[in-house]
């Protein structure tokens, strides 16, 4: 460093934070959902072509006018919360400590679209049950009461190195992770870099379909291999509009939170084990809290850059040593073939459940809780 350049600032506090949000922004949203200009629709589509109207239209106005945020976030203020900065970015973390004084250091890592609003439901029973955890559940950077980000390069092994040095800072040692969509690679990547301190990694899926000639062993393999023509044939769009062009999008959603509500429940629609409706899977408030707070925080653009950054590096993994279990929920858009995921993980727990999707946590969290426990117990 020369005498011209300034010192950098390297501020490892750690602050207490409670989520307070405005009443003019609330006012704001429910303004702007009371005047939203609806598009024309072809009549007799349903889901095929993407959210369709009636429901669009009911669910916007439970959201206008029966659902209550301050009662949510209430709920979610409940849990201790903080803030810290790392790497220039600030990061907001839920920190619920158990009293069971052999608890085990848990980090849980939501995905996209996803939020805290996500994992709430396993807080309690994992800090409360045995065997015990300290949870703590971040919102990851440019996601929720994280975000923005102002810089680009927010990578997922950027935000793995950020994981890492926030459990640095609260003092853990040694800790495991669970980790869905993002979160799930987050987890590996810290499992890669961080391995004398992470004890294990538990995974809702690894990306990694094999090759297209793979031959399926048995049924959950063909399952598999299906999921994956469907992915490719109907449930990737959002992946390449969010790699390639996530700013262009940004304006759409940022402006409009009845075109960020829909760009997400299209999402919990394919992608939860439901028929007809996303409540068949997930409480209905609970997913409009998790819409809620990306519109709250404006971090619909921040939030998608994560797919660009993956794009910008993608590349071959290096292999994770640190003992692995995968749970797959069978209706979920990726369904990880094992003999695939073990060539570059060292898989020793591999569970495959009979209900659920992608958001497991919102779907099935007690079915979560046990595959947690019965992964992670005696691994510390």
């Amino acid at each position: 460093m020369t005498k011209s350049e300034p010192s950098p600032i390297v501020d490892e506090q750690i602050r207490p934070f409670r989520i307070a949000i405005p009443d003019e922004d609330l006012a704001d949203l429910r303004a702007r959902l009371a005047r939203t200009r609806w598009p024309s629709e072809l009549p007799g589509m349903g889901w095929s072509r993407g959210v369709p109207g009636d429901y669009l239209r009911e669910l916007v106005e439970h959201w206008r006018t029966t659902y209550d945020w301050r009662a949510h976030e209430a709920a979610l203020n409940a849990f201790p919360q903080f803030v810290t900065r790392i790497d220039g970015e600030r990061v907001h973390f839920l920190h619920v400590r158990s009293p069971a004084p052999s608890a085990t250091p848990l980090l849980l890592l939501h995905g996209w679209p996803g939020s805290i609003a996500e994992l709430t439901q396993l807080i309690r029973p994992l800090t409360e049950g045995s065997p015990a955890f300290h949870v703590i559940v971040p919102s990851l950077p440019g996601f929720g009461f994280s975000g923005p980000t102002r810089e680009a390069g927010w990578s997922v092994t950027r935000m793995a190195h950020a994981m890492i040095v926030l459990m640095r800072r609260l003092g853990y040692e040694r800790y495991a992770i669970h980790g869905g969509d993002t979160g799930a690679m987050i987890a590996r990547e810290m499992g890669v870099h961080d391995a004398a301190h992470v004890s294990a990694v538990h995974v809702l899926q690894i990306f990694s379909f094999g090759g297209p000639d793979i031959e399926p062993q048995d049924e959950h393999e063909a399952r598999s291999l299906e999921a994956r023509t469907r992915y490719d044939n109907e449930l990737s769009a959002y992946m390449y509009v969010q790699s390639q062009t996530p700013q262009t999008l940004a304006y759409a959603l940022a402006d409009s939170p009845v075109g960020q509500l829909a760009w997400i429940v299209d999402i919990f629609k394919k992608w939860t084990d439901c028929e007809a409706r996303p409540e068949e899977a997930v409480d209905r408030d609970q997913m409009l809290t998790n819409a809620t707070i990306y519109w709250l925080t404006n971090t619909a653009g921040s939030s998608s850059q994560v797919y660009a950054e993956a794009s910008a590096a993608w590349g071959e993994p290096a292999r994770c040593e640190v003992p692995m279990g995968v749970a797959v929920f069978p209706r979920d858009g990726f369904l990880t073939v094992r003999r695939v995921a073990e060539e570059m993980n060292h898989v020793v727990h591999f569970t495959v459940l009979e209900r659920g999707g992608h958001f497991a946590a919102m779907e099935q969290p007690d079915a979560l809780v046990r595959e947690l426990r019965a992964f992670l117990a005696g691994r510390t």
